[in-house]
């Protein structure tokens, strides 16, 4: 395998208007049991999408926004999570798979005017038990990730940015467990009121503001965990962010820690 470290194999620029909605995930991330088989399965499903790694390395494979690692000790594998991929023609749209470890993956197409949307995440599903809490914890940080709520029942709530959206829902099924949301911001001060938010409204701190050189020197993040205790962050990434492709491993609460996307 190799790094790919090259402004066209990274992918899409960054996202950077101030207080609008932002058109992608920064990155999503799960954890698998198998990284062999799993980055087969998904080198499969994204060629057929045009889509190739933005890197590949020993313990990191990453596609645009979308990234996998192997579990470990901080890093359990990801389970119950659905994710559709963006189809630029209808004909590359296809049927219901399971990846190795039973998360569900589609390709779907969606007839748009303009240009193509960034990224190929087009939606998530994330199971969880309790709507009501999911909804309290997503519309608390709304206004610093770039999302809208766009849908509220019950049993599903579905959140969006200008091009994607996320659904978290209640069903028969057990509640996904184990992924990783970052959003994308364009100022400090957003990921800073990203975490003083979520912490204010009672939320677990799992990583407080501030430049994580293990990652990209600039990068400035932060982390709180979700009600379903998936890890969400908020990133601005660092100037260079669109020619350097993200290829270590997330941390929890020191920057110190191996982390992945």
């Amino acid at each position: 395998r190799t790094s790919g470290h090259t402004s066209a194999a990274c992918g899409p620029p960054r996202w950077t208007p101030t207080g609008s909605l932002a058109p992608m995930f920064d990155h999503v991330g799960i954890a698998v049991s198998d990284l062999a088989a799993s980055e087969r399965f998904y080198r499969t499903v994204l060629s057929t999408l045009g889509i190739e790694p933005s890197y590949a390395g020993a313990d990191t494979v990453g596609w645009e926004d979308w990234w996998i690692g192997p579990v470990d000790g901080e890093h359990p594998v990801t389970r119950g999570l659905h994710v559709g991929f963006r189809a630029r023609e209808r004909a590359q749209a296809g049927a219901l798979l399971l990846d190795p470890d039973g998360n569900s993956v589609e390709v779907v197409h969606r007839d748009r005017e303009g240009l193509e949307p960034v990224g190929c995440i087009d939606h998530l599903l994330i199971r969880v038990r309790d709507p009501h809490a999911s909804r309290r914890f997503y519309t608390t940080i709304a206004p610093h990730a770039g999302l809208r709520l766009v849908h509220d029942e019950p049993a599903r709530v579905q959140f969006a940015g200008s091009d994607y959206g996320f659904s978290l829902v209640r069903d028969e099924r057990p509640p996904t467990e184990h992924v990783h949301l970052a959003f994308p911001a364009s100022e400090d001060s957003t990921v800073r009121a990203f975490h003083a938010a979520a912490l204010a409204a009672g939320y677990e701190d799992n990583g407080a503001p501030g430049e994580r050189t293990i990652y990209h020197p600039g990068d400035y993040v932060a982390f709180v965990l979700d009600p379903g205790a998936h890890n969400v962050e908020v990133v601005n990434p660092h100037p260079g962010g669109a020619e350097t492709c993200r290829c270590h491993r997330r941390t929890s609460k020191t920057s110190s820690t191996t982390a992945w996307p």
